[in-house]
């Protein structure tokens, strides 16, 4: 996916579109402030999920983190090879390291989150 072309949440997930579903994963700064990723647990296909309702747990040498989705909807696919591999979160958060995909999102509900722009500001502006 292209980061200049997703939507993304204070809590560093990214959304975007692709043949008409929308996949979901979280950002290069997330994956980088977790560390090492060991451990990913993926929700079950056919799941409905409301915005901001806990849908993946992640588990890295650093801590643990419940990934949150930018938008409600039912979700359609999970990324089995995170299963086997969490670590190509690590290798390419917004390509091979994406969480899951979602049917039936609302689309008001992806236009109250940041775009590209927005979010490097919101970074810039958290930093420490």
């Amino acid at each position: 996916m292209d980061p200049a072309l997703l939507r993304y949440t204070e809590e560093h997930e990214w959304i975007g579109e692709e043949d008409s579903v929308l996949v979901v994963g979280i950002t290069d700064f997330a994956q980088e402030q977790l560390g090492d990723i060991t451990y990913v647990e993926l929700p079950e296909v056919g799941r409905t999920v409301a915005k901001g309702e806990t849908v993946v747990m992640v588990e890295s040498v650093k801590a643990a983190s419940d990934i949150r989705a930018p938008a409600g909807g039912t979700v359609c696919a999970t990324n089995g090879a995170l299963e086997e591999q969490p670590e190509l979160i690590n290798q390419n958060a917004y390509g091979t390291g994406w969480f899951f995909k979602l049917k039936s999102a609302n689309p008001e509900e992806l236009g109250n989150l940041m775009d590209a722009d927005a979010y490097r500001r919101f970074l810039d502006a958290n930093e420490d």
